[in-house]
């Protein structure tokens, strides 16, 4: 197996080279107008994307028990005879 470190300066040379040349240039241009074309999407960050999952799932579970409640007073309600009419 190749020694990490012996990759990394091999990757970071490479990488030198690369920015010392027209493909660096390109490199910039293209990682820019990426930038910008995400940037213009309407994204969130993957921590906000968990913050909304967590309110929706709390919010899932208190639905949950408001529809248990409401079956228990229907249920209650199916019981007794009705008064107002």
């Amino acid at each position: 197996m190749l020694d990490k470190k012996f990759v990394e300066d091999i990757s970071q040379k490479i990488s030198k080279l690369v920015a010392d040349t027209p493909m660096g240039d390109i490199e910039k241009n293209l990682r820019a107008l990426l930038q910008s074309a995400f940037s213009r999407l309407d994204l969130v960050t993957r921590e906000e994307f968990d913050v909304q999952s967590q309110v929706l799932l709390r919010t899932r579970e208190q639905l949950q028990q408001l529809e248990r409640k409401l079956a228990e007073i229907e249920a209650r309600q199916a019981g007794k005879p009705s008064t107002g009419e």
